[in-house]
């Protein structure tokens, strides 16, 4: 783990940080850290909760989205009731990436919700009242995952200040939701 300092005060800070969290628990990262991974190449571990597939690989290389990488995404993030994949707001995978980044990490993503049909949604719904009737997952534009081994608190946190989109906090059920709407938290 590298530590980015600007003096030996803020060092001795982040030291402490790190011994008084744990070895385990990432730090947030620096604007000057993360900013780097966003200039050449970016790359992400998805691991779909209820198909049990995985997918990873560099989604953006040369200044431009890899086509193959995305469609595997795509197909990994659909819905998994329907068996229907539809088109993702690729600016979902930069809010997953930035998220890891801020967070030091490049752990596997556990999804537990991308694309949803019209007719899941509306099951959905129609069991629960955290469910919206015109999700942004209906429109590609949104994700439900998980972080094993990084506090949920700290993933929200960490959404919540790059400012991209929504941010769900889901304690009970141990996810948070991402979208790519307008900003805002719940």
């Amino acid at each position: 783990m590298g530590l980015a300092c600007g003096n030996r005060r803020q060092f001795f800070r982040q030291v402490s940080a790190v011994v008084a969290l744990g070895a385990t628990t990432p730090l947030i990262a620096t604007k000057a850290q993360a900013s780097l991974g966003q200039k050449s190449v970016r790359r992400l571990a998805l691991y779909n909760r209820h198909t049990n597939e995985r997918v990873e690989g560099v989604y953006w290389a040369n200044n431009s989205f890899q086509t193959d990488v995305v469609n595997a995404f795509e197909h990994n993030l659909r819905d998994h009731r329907q068996n229907e994949a539809a088109p993702m707001d690729r600016r979902l995978y930069d809010f997953l990436h930035q998220i890891q980044q801020r967070l030091v990490t490049d752990k596997e993503i556990h999804i537990i919700s991308g694309f949803r049909s019209e007719k899941t949604n509306n099951m959905l719904a129609s069991r629960s009242n955290g469910v919206a009737k015109k999700s942004f997952h209906m429109k590609g534009m949104a994700i439900d995952f998980t972080i094993p081994g990084i506090d949920l608190k700290l993933i929200r946190d960490t959404a919540k200040s790059l400012k991209l989109g929504g941010v769900g906090y889901y304690p009970n059920s141990g996810f948070i939701h991402i979208d790519t709407g307008w900003v805002r938290s719940w």
